[in-house]
């Protein structure tokens, strides 16, 4: 998929209802004659793709043993839920924002929806359910950074505490426990996490193809690169912005669904981290930390790089902790990467 970026145009040229590139100031891969530009703009998405295939080959080699179809599956399934979050988080950051509240959000809409379960809810009722909790959290903290234009660092970190907080003082750490028939939506382990994996998958390639041709997504493009000139053209940044955190909270809902299936009990716990997790696939997947740049299937080109390292070293016999050493080392480079190129364009 093509790099989307929003160019200023003067006010009395509106902006274009036609794809990507077609005048109105948004330029996308149709604009491009040459191929040279083009590998140029995707150069950070085929650097990921490239090293994800490195580590593999070298697996290959070095611990064929990672290669087993049953650990492979179980850690695809695992990663799932991140892959969705992932997905919205990327719409936030394109959108030159941040949340670092999903991971509490993750908790909260996992222990209500395995509440729900336990009282005999149908799973029909529980997926909009924790969908719902979602996104209403997601539109508190869109309120808030949209409407009263508040840093979003400083409203989803406090949110962040908040919830994390008050989940943990209401459950004392206790655990729910599941009736039969949620895990695994009640299908069996092999058919619920291939039901996991490609649902996952399937909203990642309908988002990639909508932020590519409807025109929601080129607005929250627009609105990451430049928010003065994307308002000067028509749209309306804030209820873009706004739109776009009560997405990744439904999203953060419908992972949440997607990770209470994959056990009979739900931690109270769970999500501690994913926040810094799902940001570092992001960034590392080519999406521009200051926002207006960046696609989803670098998102997932990054999350499967992040994934592979902790059972890599498993499987080659090295401690553990380099896991966290070595994918920081990935996220700085991408971040330097990211600031070379930005230096470059504003030049």
């Amino acid at each position: 998929m093509t790099n989307v970026r929003f160019s200023p145009s003067p006010p009395s040229t509106p902006l274009s209802a036609g794809s990507p590139g077609e005048g109105g100031g948004l330029e996308g891969g149709e604009g491009h004659k040459t191929l040279a530009p083009a590998l140029k703009q995707n150069f950070r998405e085929r650097s990921v793709a490239f090293a994800l295939a490195a580590l593999l080959i070298f697996l290959a080699v070095a611990a064929p043993g990672f290669f087993q179809p049953q650990p492979l599956l179980s850690l695809l399934t695992r990663e799932a839920p991140t892959l969705v979050m992932a997905c919205g988080m990327a719409l936030v950051i394109i959108s030159r924002q941040i949340d670092i509240s999903v991971g509490s959000q993750f908790a909260v809409c996992s222990v209500c929806a395995g509440l729900l379960a336990a009282m005999k809810w149908p799973l029909t009722l529980v997926l909009p359910a924790s969908v719902g909790m979602g996104a209403v959290l997601g539109a508190f903290n869109g309120a808030l950074v949209a409407g009263l234009r508040l840093p979003s660092i400083v409203v989803t970190l406090a949110t962040m505490v908040t919830l994390r907080k008050g989940l943990d003082w209401l459950r004392q750490g206790e655990f729910v426990n599941l009736p039969d028939g949620v895990q695994w939506f009640g299908l069996g382990q092999t058919a619920g996490q291939w039901t996991l994996i490609v649902t996952a998958v399937m909203l990642l390639a309908l988002l990639a193809l909508a932020m590519k041709n409807l025109s929601a997504g080129r607005f929250i493009y627009a609105v990451g690169s430049d928010a003065e000139a994307a308002r000067l053209a028509g749209i309306r940044p804030q209820l873009t912005t706004f739109c776009v955190f009560v997405f990744m909270g439904a999203l953060t809902g419908l992972a949440a669904l997607m990770n209470v299936a994959q056990s009979p009990q739900v931690d109270p716990k769970s999500g501690t981290g994913l926040e810094l997790k799902t940001i570092a696939a992001v960034v590392v997947g080519g999406v521009a930390i200051s926002g207006g740049r960046g696609n989803l299937w670098g998102v997932f080109v990054g999350l499967l790089l992040l994934a592979c390292i902790n059972p890599a070293l498993t499987h080659l016999h090295v401690q553990a902790y380099w896991e966290k050493a070595i994918q920081g080392a990935i996220i700085l480079l991408a971040v330097v990467a990211d600031g070379v190129k930005s230096r470059k364009i504003n030049r």
